[in-house]
Formats: C-alpha cells, sequence, structure tokens
C-alpha cells in the first residue's frame, strides 16, 4: 500500500516526538518486552517481541505492501493480545526501522522475504523453546503468508488470513466498479474524474473515501494520530515508512508464484482461518468468499467483521482479540487429542 500514505507519512514524523524509540515494559513475571535489531538474510531487520507470559504461543504477524509496516499501529490493538500470545511485530527487509537505502535491490524478492521468514521463525523457536507458532498476514503479507503456510505446514499451528490477496488482476475491475457505483450514487463527478486521468493510480484515494479501506473513516488520518503515538518509533523511524513503501514497491520481484496465489495455492495442510472485513474493497471481499469456497484445509473458517474494511484488527479490535483467543484454544485443544 502506498500512494496517500506516503504523500502524508511525513506529518507522522514531524509530530513524533524527538524520543529514542523504545517499547513499554510489561510488568508481569514472565514477561517479555523488547525492540530488537536482528540480522536476517544478511541484513539488520527489527522486531517487535511482547507477551505477559513467555510461556504463551508466539503470533508472528506479517505487515502489507510489500514495504507498509505494521509495527507502528500495533500499540492501538495488540495490548489484549499479549496476554494471550507472544506477539512478534516485523518490519521486512526495506520497510519500516528496516528501511537502509544501501540494501541490495535484487534482495526485494518474494524468494528473499520466504526465507528471512524462516530463519526468523526458526530463531523464535529455539528463543522460546517452541515447535510450532500461529502465522497471521494482512494484505500483501498473506501472499507471504500464505506461501509459508503451504511450503512449511509444520512449523505452523495454524494460519491466520486477514484481507487475504487472491488475484490483482480480478481485484482492480471490481474496485473500479466499486468506485464508479458509489460515485455516481454520491454525485461525485470528482472521482469519476481522478478514474479517466490517474486510471489504477486513483483507486487508494477513492477507496478510502468511499468507505473500502477503513469502513468509518475516509481518509489515512487515524493512521497518522496513531503513529505520533508509537513508542517504537523514533521520529527518524517515521520518515523511513515512506521511504521504505516506496523502495519496496519499485523493486519487489516475484520468483515463488508463476500466476497468483488462487491459482498455485488451492489446498493446505494446516487450519486456516480468514478474516475478512466486510466493506474491504482493498483486497476485495468477494474474492476472499470465493478463494475460501474453493481451498482446501483440515480445519477451515471465514470470519467476517460486520463493521470493518481493510484493517478488521484495527476497527474492531475487541472482536479481534476474541476471535484470535478463540482460535487459540480451538487449534490448541484439537492438538492435544
Amino acid at each position: 500500500m502506498t500512494g496517500l500514505f506516503i504523500f502524508t507519512i511525513s506529518y507522522v514524523a514531524i509530530s513524533c516526538a524527538v524520543l529514542p524509540a523504545y517499547t513499554p515494559k510489561i510488568k508481569t513475571q514472565n514477561s517479555v518486552s523488547s525492540l530488537e535489531e536482528i540480522e536476517l538474510g544478511g541484513v539488520k531487520q527489527s522486531i517487535l517481541i511482547r507477551s505477559e507470559d513467555k510461556s504463551n504461543p508466539i503470533l508472528l504477524f506479517l505487515h502489507g505492501g510489500p514495504g507498509m509496516p505494521l509495527m507502528y499501529l500495533s500499540h492501538t490493538f495488540q495490548r489484549e493480545l499479549e496476554k494471550e500470545f507472544i506477539v512478534i511485530q516485523w518490519d521486512r527487509r526495506g520497510a519500516g526501522k528496516s528501511y537502509n537505502k544501501r540494501i541490495d535491490t535484487l534482495t526485494i524478492t518474494d524468494e528473499q522475504y520466504y526465507k528471512d521468514a524462516i530463519q526468523l521463525i526458526q530463531l523464535l523457536q529455539t528463543r522460546f523453546e517452541k515447535q510450532k507458532i500461529f502465522l497471521a498476514g494482512h494484505s500483501w503479507g498473506t501472499y507471504l503468508g500464505s506461501l509459508l503456510a503451504y511450503k512449511n505446514p509444520e512449523l505452523f499451528h495454524a494460519y491466520v488470513s486477514i484481507g487475504q490477496v487472491v488475484n490483482s488482476d480480478k481485484s482492480r475491475p471490481l474496485q473500479e466498479a466499486f468506485i464508479r457505483n458509489k460515485a455516481k450514487e454520491l454525485n461525485r463527478n470528482d472521482a469519476l474524474n481522478d478514474l479517466d486521468k490517474f486510471g489504477v493510480g486513483a483507486y487508494e484515494k477513492w477507496l478510502f473515501k468511499f468507505g473500502a479501506e477503513l469502513h468509518a473513516d475516509t481518509s489515512y488520518r487515524p493512521f497518522i494520530k496513531a503513529g505520533m503515538k508509537s513508542p517504537e518509533y523514533s521520529m527518524f523511524d517515521a520518515f523511513k515508512i515512506s521511504k521504505g513503501s516506496n523502495f519496496c514497491s519499485k523493486h519487489i520481484q516475484y520468483k515463488l508464484v508463476e500466476s497468483t496465489i488462487e491459482a498455485e495455492i488451492q489446498s493446505y495442510k494446516i487450519p486456516c482461518f480468514f478474516i475478512v472485513g466486510k466493506y474491504d474493497m482493498t483486497t476485495p471481499a468477494l474474492l476472499i468468499e470465493e478463494y475460501f469456497n474453493t481451498v482446501s484445509a483440515p480445519d477451515k473458517k471465514i470470519i467476517w467483521f460486520n463493521q470493518s474494511a481493510h484493517f478488521p484488527f484495527y476497527e474492531e479490535k475487541d472482536n479481534f482479540f476474541k476471535t484470535m483467543v478463540e482460535i487459540k484454544n480451538q487449534v490448541l485443544t484439537q492438538n492435544k487429542k
């Protein structure tokens, strides 16, 4: 995701306190709260590890973009999750706190992201003495998450997809039709003019304005406000958000999938849970539902968030927490049988 975020994220940076990045300490006996820089695939990358109890299972989030980090929003939605999981936020190479202009652009590939993810998972398994982890992907992170879950089922308790990437070629016509229909309904000729002039380049602006990115808001402003309050991001880090997003979007190369996730992955060997915002047109909910209906897994469930668009964990954080705990309990109970 780029566009409007990149145009405005400088306001986050300007508004951030000029203080070093840190993560607040968790004051429980067996807690972990750590903001770290580690080396994955020869490149230094930032991770955030938080939990009230290190005996909890690991939950690794894969952010979208491919270069739009989630760590700077994590303080808005994951505090309750930290009671039930060891929550890991990871700014991938080139993204957010892990942005560095000296990174070899030839390594900005899905293949290298995949290798970095495997290395990270193995480090987490060793550090916390866990055989398996829970994997959650959001938006573009579901592209990487689907590949990891498909190719390495032995590493995961379950795969949680949030805004699943299915088929970009099918998404664009649906997005344009949605924007045009909304524009006519609301007499927004400016939206129609933007589509005619800029094509795909206008989609993100109008998906926001018409409630298909955030259902309860018409702009990116809530993310800016949230970013201003992120302790894990310094002012310097905040400037990296737009740079990293541009960098990754410009240089990303695809080597692992010849066509689409829809075509390449028809079955999983682990439980899969698809969380879908009812009003999501960024990764159109209709396509996610179609994919869910065709894919096979030992256990699968589609979970609708009826007050959300593309960011259900942000717009309905209490419901998201409840859902994740239910998934955890269900999967771990089944594993004991």
